[in-house]
Protein backbone atom coordinates (compact mmCIF):
# COMPACT_ATOMS: atom_id res chain seq x y z
CA UNK A 1 0.00 0.00 0.00
CA UNK A 2 1.15 3.32 -0.76
CA UNK A 3 1.78 5.78 1.68
CA UNK A 4 2.55 9.64 1.75
CA UNK A 5 5.85 9.58 2.51
CA UNK A 6 8.10 10.18 -0.28
CA UNK A 7 12.29 10.74 -0.37
CA UNK A 8 12.26 14.60 0.63
CA UNK A 9 16.15 14.48 0.11
CA UNK A 10 19.23 11.63 -0.31
CA UNK A 11 22.52 12.34 1.61
CA UNK A 12 25.95 10.13 1.18
CA UNK A 13 29.33 10.20 2.13
CA UNK A 14 33.40 9.35 1.03
CA UNK A 15 34.51 8.54 4.26
CA UNK A 16 33.76 8.87 8.05
CA UNK A 17 33.27 12.69 9.00
CA UNK A 18 33.15 14.55 5.44
CA UNK A 19 30.26 16.67 5.06
CA UNK A 20 27.10 14.70 4.18
CA UNK A 21 26.57 15.43 0.08
CA UNK A 22 23.06 15.91 -1.15
CA UNK A 23 21.95 13.98 -3.74
CA UNK A 24 18.83 13.88 -5.92
CA UNK A 25 19.24 10.63 -7.36
CA UNK A 26 21.71 7.26 -6.39
CA UNK A 27 22.50 3.62 -7.18
CA UNK A 28 21.66 1.28 -4.40
CA UNK A 29 23.60 -2.46 -4.29
CA UNK A 30 21.87 -5.46 -2.65
CA UNK A 31 23.95 -6.41 0.30
CA UNK A 32 25.87 -3.22 0.58
CA UNK A 33 23.54 -0.08 0.18
CA UNK A 34 23.96 3.33 -1.24
CA UNK A 35 27.13 3.24 -3.78
CA UNK A 36 29.98 5.49 -3.38
CA UNK A 37 28.37 5.96 0.50
CA UNK A 38 30.92 5.22 3.10
CA UNK A 39 29.45 2.45 4.79
CA UNK A 40 29.12 0.61 1.34
CA UNK A 41 32.47 1.17 1.13
CA UNK A 42 33.46 0.35 4.32
CA UNK A 43 34.72 3.61 5.46
CA UNK A 44 32.50 4.62 8.17
CA UNK A 45 33.43 5.45 11.28
CA UNK A 46 31.59 2.16 12.88
CA UNK A 47 32.41 0.25 9.77
CA UNK A 48 34.62 -2.06 11.62
CA UNK A 49 32.64 -2.40 14.86
CA UNK A 50 31.77 -5.50 16.17
CA UNK A 51 29.24 -7.09 15.97
CA UNK A 52 28.76 -6.30 12.89
CA UNK A 53 25.25 -4.31 12.00
CA UNK A 54 23.42 -3.83 8.78
CA UNK A 55 24.33 -0.05 7.49
CA UNK A 56 23.30 -0.29 4.15
CA UNK A 57 21.09 2.73 4.22
CA UNK A 58 19.65 4.93 7.15
CA UNK A 59 16.44 6.82 6.91
CA UNK A 60 14.80 9.48 9.42
CA UNK A 61 11.48 11.59 9.33
CA UNK A 62 11.97 15.06 8.17
CA UNK A 63 8.95 16.02 10.96
CA UNK A 64 11.18 14.20 13.78
CA UNK A 65 13.88 16.51 12.70
CA UNK A 66 11.38 19.25 12.95
CA UNK A 67 10.30 17.85 16.44
CA UNK A 68 13.83 17.87 17.47
CA UNK A 69 15.04 21.42 16.33
CA UNK A 70 11.67 22.53 18.36
CA UNK A 71 13.20 21.14 21.50
CA UNK A 72 16.44 22.57 20.82
CA UNK A 73 15.41 25.84 19.90
CA UNK A 74 13.33 26.03 23.45
CA UNK A 75 16.43 25.62 25.20
CA UNK A 76 17.98 27.90 23.08
CA UNK A 77 20.23 25.58 21.80
CA UNK A 78 21.65 24.99 18.01
CA UNK A 79 19.73 23.10 15.63
CA UNK A 80 20.60 20.47 13.30
CA UNK A 81 19.75 20.63 9.28
CA UNK A 82 19.22 17.46 7.75
CA UNK A 83 22.22 16.22 6.29
CA UNK A 84 23.31 17.57 9.83
CA UNK A 85 22.00 14.08 10.97
CA UNK A 86 24.52 11.69 9.13
CA UNK A 87 21.03 9.61 7.77
CA UNK A 88 21.55 8.78 3.99
CA UNK A 89 17.56 9.23 3.60
CA UNK A 90 15.25 11.74 4.60
CA UNK A 91 11.18 10.82 4.62
CA UNK A 92 8.53 13.74 4.22
CA UNK A 93 5.12 12.46 5.41
CA UNK A 94 5.54 10.32 8.04
CA UNK A 95 6.53 10.55 11.89
CA UNK A 96 9.68 9.31 13.63
CA UNK A 97 7.00 6.82 15.33
CA UNK A 98 6.07 5.56 12.32
CA UNK A 99 9.31 5.63 10.46
CA UNK A 100 10.27 3.66 13.66
CA UNK A 101 7.66 0.83 13.40
CA UNK A 102 9.11 -0.73 10.07
CA UNK A 103 11.81 -1.94 12.22
CA UNK A 104 11.10 -5.63 11.63
CA UNK A 105 8.75 -4.79 8.43
CA UNK A 106 9.27 -5.02 4.84
CA UNK A 107 8.88 -2.06 2.76
CA UNK A 108 9.74 -0.28 -0.61
CA UNK A 109 11.73 3.12 -1.73
CA UNK A 110 10.49 3.58 -5.05
CA UNK A 111 11.45 0.29 -6.77
CA UNK A 112 14.05 -0.81 -4.08
CA UNK A 113 13.05 -3.32 -1.26
CA UNK A 114 14.20 -3.00 2.02
CA UNK A 115 13.77 -4.41 5.83
CA UNK A 116 14.01 -2.54 8.56
CA UNK A 117 16.74 -3.74 10.85
CA UNK A 118 16.70 -1.46 13.89
CA UNK A 119 16.50 1.67 15.33
CA UNK A 120 19.36 4.44 14.65
CA UNK A 121 19.81 5.41 18.80
CA UNK A 122 21.29 8.41 18.60
CA UNK A 123 25.28 8.77 19.54
CA UNK A 124 27.80 11.86 19.80
CA UNK A 125 29.19 11.75 16.57
CA UNK A 126 26.72 14.32 14.67
CA UNK A 127 27.09 16.87 17.35
CA UNK A 128 31.01 16.36 17.83
CA UNK A 129 31.41 16.95 14.13
CA UNK A 130 29.30 19.68 13.86
CA UNK A 131 30.20 21.57 17.05
CA UNK A 132 26.82 20.99 18.17
CA UNK A 133 25.62 19.81 21.48
CA UNK A 134 22.25 18.02 22.64
CA UNK A 135 21.95 16.14 19.82
CA UNK A 136 21.22 12.39 21.64
CA UNK A 137 18.85 14.28 23.86
CA UNK A 138 16.86 15.77 20.70
CA UNK A 139 16.61 12.87 18.69
CA UNK A 140 15.80 10.16 21.18
CA UNK A 141 13.36 8.22 19.58
CA UNK A 142 13.56 10.33 16.89
CA UNK A 143 16.99 9.25 15.13
CA UNK A 144 15.42 7.23 12.21
CA UNK A 145 15.93 3.57 11.36
CA UNK A 146 18.70 1.05 9.93
CA UNK A 147 17.23 -0.96 7.01
CA UNK A 148 18.97 -3.77 4.52
CA UNK A 149 18.64 -3.56 1.11
CA UNK A 150 17.11 -6.70 -0.83
CA UNK A 151 17.66 -5.90 -4.54
CA UNK A 152 19.38 -3.27 -6.27
CA UNK A 153 18.29 -0.10 -8.28
CA UNK A 154 18.23 3.26 -7.66
CA UNK A 155 16.59 5.79 -5.75
CA UNK A 156 15.57 9.58 -6.54
CA UNK A 157 13.78 12.22 -4.43
CA UNK A 158 10.44 11.76 -5.02
CA UNK A 159 10.09 8.28 -4.39
CA UNK A 160 7.15 7.01 -2.51
CA UNK A 161 7.42 4.64 0.20
CA UNK A 162 5.55 1.40 -0.08
CA UNK A 163 4.22 -0.83 2.45
CA UNK A 164 5.44 -4.53 1.53
CA UNK A 165 2.36 -5.93 3.44
CA UNK A 166 -0.29 -4.20 1.64
CA UNK A 167 1.56 -3.36 -1.36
Amino acid sequence: MESNAQIQAIFIALTAGLPMQSMGKVKVKIDSGIEDDRYALGTGAYSALKPTKVRHISLISLSGIEVANEWLQAGEEPTFDASETRRNIVLKGITASELNNLVGQLFWLGNIKLLGTELCTPCERPAQLVNKPRFMDAFEERGGIRAKVLNSGELSVGDKLILENKK
